[in-house]
């Protein structure tokens, strides 16, 4: 078996056994990004990445993750290593500190191999909207690999690392794991600490992990979740985080999301996810039929929270203090309007734009006061239905992946690909995607999502039913 093709629980194994060293694991991979045909990297940092991989491999005893390579959405900050936001206005732009998430991840062994490509700012489902270009689906090149971290899905697909960190604001870590056939973890809000995580929505707003495995994304878990002092939204978590190892789900419910399962999703994904859920009876689990009154006004809600938490955070943006700034303006107002014109992409203004307006004096308590109540609502239909289920399930996205500009003229099509995602981010649950099968060729996903704190319960189930569907196909047109 190639390097690139380990699990990153193999290749820790491989590692601990003498069977290989960090430093020819993080060559392997860095082999594999040197001919990026998918564009899934903005910066490489192959000389830090091969120091940082000699120097675990000198100690006398290997830290946790020993030394597998990772990469990271950039969205997260890392200390002198580019970091863009997907965006022309941060170009250039160096943190001068990593993100708590990050330095816990190196702290504990990881080598960070460099900073994929996203949907600018976070804003995008697709990964067509970055301002250094679309990232390719492995699986087709001439399709989309989900966003908005669709670099970070990518890298594993495409087996240029074992694991990747991603953002998820309504579905950017999920959607894309779907779409890309790999694992998606978005934990509780609040569990990973969002400090040196450049804000799209702040309530929204949570790192996790993509993996191929779900043993795997435990692991990365493992080692980000906790309180942070730099944080005020991050969480002391009342349990570890275990590796799962469950092979049945006797006694655990399941509620099926029926407003998920009809009108608007795919009937390939919708038999997929079926046949998939038909497996949790034969692991003695039960399927229970719910109801989710207020999902469907999940939307609306979310382009009302989401673009107003935006408007307020990008207005830090002003070619003044970092990143990009007009050049020869005659006054404030204008290097203003200027810098951020020739910075900010279509998509960013217009979320802008619409926040802005959700937000102005007149229409605030009517739109965002008002989608605010409407997520009130929300989170009680979920509490409503883990009163009579330990998890509920639905598709991750609607559809397959979709061939590349077939939705960028149409906005309300593109954000319509994170209805099944979007409630649960309103919720602030931890959900998990898990690929289910295919259609059309290409990877289904199927998402599970539990109440807060449930990452172990969220974990072992999908682990129990990742190992009864077994999928094991691989990218096709990946470049090999």
């Amino acid at each position: 078996m190639a390097l690139t093709d380990l699990t990153a629980e193999q290749a820790i194994a491989a590692i601990v056994s003498g069977q290989t060293s960090s430093c020819e694991l993080v060559e392997a991979h860095l082999a594999r990004t040197e001919r990026d045909v998918w564009n899934s990297f903005l910066a490489v940092d192959r000389a830090g990445a091969l120091a940082r991989a000699r120097e675990i491999d000198a100690l006398p005893e290997r830290p946790p993750l020993a030394g597998v390579p990772i990469a990271i959405k950039d969205a997260l900050s890392i200390r002198d290593l580019p970091t863009t936001a997907g965006s022309r206005i941060l170009e250039g732009f160096r943190p001068v500190y990593t993100a708590t998430c990050v330095a816990r991840l190196e702290q504990a062994g990881a080598v960070v191999i460099g900073k994929t490509n996203m949907d600018e700012f976070a804003m995008g489902s697709s990964c067509e909207n970055s301002a250094y270009g679309p990232t390719l689906n492995p699986w087709d090149l001439t399709r989309v690999p989900g966003g908005s971290s669709g670099g970070s899905a990518t890298s594993v697909a495409a087996r240029q690392v074992p694991w990747s960190l991603g953002s998820d604001t309504g579905g950017s870590i999920r959607q894309p794991a779907a779409l890309c056939g790999i694992v998606g973890l978005k934990p509780t809000y609040g569990a990973i600490s969002r400090y040196g995580l450049i804000a799209f929505a702040s309530s929204l707003d949570q790192v996790g992990p993509f993996a191929r495995t779900v043993r795997d994304s435990a692991l990365l878990l493992q080692a980000m979740v906790g309180r942070d002092p730099m944080d005020a939204t991050s969480l002391e978590w009342p349990v570890p985080i275990l590796l799962p190892d469950a092979e049945r789900l006797d006694g655990v419910r399941v509620g099926v999301i029926e407003e998920l399962m009809g009108d608007g999703i795919d009937p390939g994904v919708r038999a997929a996810c079926q046949t998939a859920l038909a497996r949790v009876e034969a692991l003695g689990g039960t399927l229970v039929p719910i109801k989710l009154p207020h999902a469907r006004y999940g939307l609306a809600t979310y382009y009302l929270i989401a673009p107003a938490e935006c408007s307020a955070n990008l207005a830090r943006f002003d070619g003044i203090r970092y990143g990009h700034r007009a050049e020869d303006t005659e006054n404030l107002l204008e290097h203003y309007e200027r810098t951020r014109g020739e910075g900010f992409g279509p998509e960013v203004k217009r979320r802008i734009m619409l926040g802005t307006f959700a937000l102005s004096s007149g229409y605030y308590d009517a739109y965002y006061g008002q989608a605010q109540r409407v997520r009130t609502l929300i989170i009680r239909d979920f509490a409503t239905a883990f009163a009579e289920v330990d998890l509920v399930a639905s598709p991750t996205s609607p559809t397959v992946a979709f061939p590349l500009g077939e939705r960028t003229s149409d906005p309300l099509a593109m954000y319509l690909s994170d209805v099944c995602t979007i409630p649960i981010s309103l919720a602030g649950l931890p959900s998990i995607s898990i690929p289910c099968g295919l259609s059309e060729g290409l990877p289904v996903g199927l998402q599970l999502a539990g109440p807060a704190f449930s990452e172990n319960r969220l974990l072992a189930a999908a682990h129990a039913l990742e190992t009864a569907i077994g999928f094991v196909d691989r990218p096709t047109g990946s470049g090999e």
